[in-house]
């Protein structure tokens, strides 16, 4: 009962809620009556409830009729879609089958394939060793070709190329045989390389020789495969000895073709030179322009040969002697035409002067030539052998003309000055001596050597004459005056150059030797004048045992006071003592030391005189006319300071 009365009591609840409830305010109802207005076509007044149940059962069918058709649609259109699906999975079984049996294929294809590429890295493995043995052991095709090439023909960069691949595998092999000695392939290898080596330098030297007859022509610049060429045939030595031959042979051939030019026709090279010939009336240029020309074309020849074999470094050192000797048999094409010309221009020549200067102009290209050629060289020993000639000729000249001069020697004048042949050989020592400062003469080591020489032909025979004239002089005075001046006028000569000092020692030694005798005679003839000359001998003979000396004969006191009163007088005016041949000398150096050593001993004889009588024991008196020794030194001292 409880429950029933508890259910009235919720619909009575629920009634009131709907009795006091405002539909217009209640949204659900409000969007239904809204609904029901706008799809259902019945009057808002006479609606009963069957009309409105039938009306929305009109609108459900019409919509459920229209959402069948819809789903019809729908469903037709799934059906379709399903039809593709199927189609697509049946297609997706096939694409699936045949997915297992091309992965099937593939790794059957893969398994082939990693052996394929096993086999692969074997043959790259298999290639690259023999590319690599190839490229150690074997030459290409373009290389063999190139070393194919006709020396003869010429040769390119590309023969140089395959010339040093060449050289490179033909070592490779070397060494390979020398681990594998019984590889039978390298060694048949070997062979077939060493004879297309020798093959190849064959062809290079061919190239060198077809290169080398181009040279006989005027030329700046060398080719670079003519370079390169030597460059490559230095270690064959035997080819590059032969190959110098022939280059000095072409260069041979234009340089005695070029100097003859030169000789004949001149310079044609545009500085209008005229032929060197045209001087021959001029020895010393004529000898000079050739030798001068030669020397420059050596020097260029040195500079084109060094400039030739500047890349032969494994020659380094034999490669100054091969330069060396390759100028020496180049410079060997002067010799005939130069020895020609010279020996005639000196046999012609009767001047010795011109000789002299010949001689040492060519002992200066001796010089020059030893710093270019080896000794050994035809051209040194040409030269050599042309200044042995015309020194020869030379003092065979000197000693000719001095000779011719000397035999017209006479005894000198009363002034007894050199007489004219000695000045004559004097003035030519003199040009011959001076005669290197007119050309352009360099100063030589033999000059000593020279000079000597020159002084046995032209000295030694006038000193003979000199000598041999004053042996017809009767004072002998006058021979020692005369000697005097002459060999003052050679020793005038001598001292202006070098190289003399050994001859100027001997004439030093004869003009003391002459000087001595002049001195002891003007001494002996001033004390014999003032009566000292016997004081002085008995007072350099007296001793202390043979008692005083004032008791000799001749010592007597009073004679001896005459004698210093005599001497006195000599002090007085020493001039009018003087020998006569005095006077005569031309020396004022010589006459000074006469007198200076003329008056050392007179003085020395004074000393003497003057300790006797000063010696008391000797019993002389005081003598007022005694002069000391230093009043006499003095006086005599300014005589001789007074004449200087």
């Amino acid at each position: 009962m409880p429950s029933l009365n508890e259910n009235n009591s919720n619909n009575n609840t629920r009634l009131d809620l709907l009795l006091n409830a405002r539909l217009d305010e209640n949204e659900s109802f409000m969007e239904a009556f809204n609904y029901l207005n706008e799809n259902l076509n019945v009057g808002s007044a006479n609606v009963t409830e069957q009309a409105l149940r039938m009306a929305v059962e009109d609108r459900e069918l019409a919509l459920n009729q229209q959402y069948l058709e819809q789903f019809e649609n729908i469903n037709s259109q799934i059906q379709s879609f399903v039809g593709k699906i199927r189609n697509m999975n049946t297609i997706c079984h096939e694409m699936t089958n045949r997915i297992q049996m091309n992965k099937e294929k593939t790794q059957e294809l893969l398994k082939k394939t990693a052996i394929l590429q096993n086999e692969k890295k074997e043959l790259v493995m298999k290639q690259t060793y023999l590319s690599d043995f190839f490229a150690k052991y074997l030459l290409t095709e373009e290389e063999e070709k190139a070393l194919s090439l006709d020396g003869k023909n010429g040769i390119n960069d590309s023969f140089f190329k395959a010339f040093n691949h060449l050289i490179e595998v033909n070592s490779n092999v070397t060494e390979r045989i020398a681990i594998e000695p019984e590889n039978f392939a390298l060694t048949e290898i070997s062979q077939l390389l060493s004879d297309k080596l020798e093959a190849s330098y064959n062809t290079l030297y061919l190239s060198i020789q077809n290169e080398c007859r181009l040279l006989n022509v005027e030329f700046l610049d060398l080719k670079p495969i003519l370079i390169q060429s030597f460059e490559h045939i230095q270690t064959k030595p035997e080819l590059f000895l032969k190959a110098l031959e022939d280059y000095s042979y072409a260069r041979k051939s234009f340089l005695v073709r070029a100097f003859i030019e030169i000789l004949t026709k001149g310079n044609k090279s545009g500085t209008s030179q005229k032929p060197i010939e045209q001087l021959s009336t001029d020895p010393i240029r004529y000898v000079n322009e050739m030798f001068s020309w030669i020397q420059s074309s050596i020097l260029n020849e040195k500079e084109i040969l060094e400039n030739l074999l500047r890349g032969c470094h494994k020659m380094a050192e034999t490669i100054t002697e091969q330069t060396l000797s390759v100028l020496s048999s180049i410079s060997e094409a002067f010799c005939q035409p130069l020895r020609l010309r010279v020996e005639q221009c000196i046999t012609r020549e009767g001047n010795c002067i011109v000789l002299y200067r010949l001689s040492n102009l060519l002992l200066y290209f001796v010089d020059t030539f030893s710093e270019l050629l080896p000794s050994n060289s035809h051209l040194l020993m040409c030269c050599r052998d042309l200044h042995e000639l015309c020194s020869n000729m030379f003092f065979s000249s000197v000693s000719s003309a001095t000779q011719r001069i000397l035999a017209n020697a006479r005894v000198p004048d009363y002034d007894l000055l050199p007489v004219n042949s000695v000045n004559q050989t004097l003035l030519l020592l003199r040009d011959i001596l001076e005669s290197p400062n007119y050309g352009t003469l360099s100063v030589n080591t033999d000059k000593r050597e020279i000079y000597n020489k020159i002084f046995q032909h032209i000295l030694d025979p006038l000193i003979q004459s000199i000598q041999l004239v004053c042996s017809n002089l009767d004072d002998f005075l006058d021979v020692s005056v005369y000697m005097l001046n002459c060999l003052n006028s050679i020793r005038s000569i001598l001292i202006l150059y070098q190289y003399t000092d050994k001859k100027l020692e001997m004439i030093k030694a004869q003009i003391e030797a002459n000087e001595d005798v002049l001195v002891s005679e003007q001494a002996s003839q001033v004390l014999d004048k003032t009566d000292m000359l016997d004081l002085y001998t008995k007072a350099m003979a007296h001793e202390i045992n043979q008692g005083q000396l004032s008791k000799i004969v001749g010592m007597e006191p009073g004679r001896v006071k005459d004698s210093i009163t005599q001497f006195n007088q000599f002090l007085l005016n020493t001039d009018s003592y003087n020998c006569n041949q005095l006077a005569k000398i031309s020396s004022t150096r010589i006459l000074n030391s006469i007198q200076k050593r003329t008056n050392e001993h007179i003085l020395a004889a004074y000393k003497i005189i003057y300790s006797k009588i000063s010696d008391p024991s000797n019993g002389y008196p005081v003598i007022e006319q005694l002069k000391t020794i230093e009043e006499v030194e003095s006086i005599l001292c300014k005589n001789e300071g007074s004449k200087a």
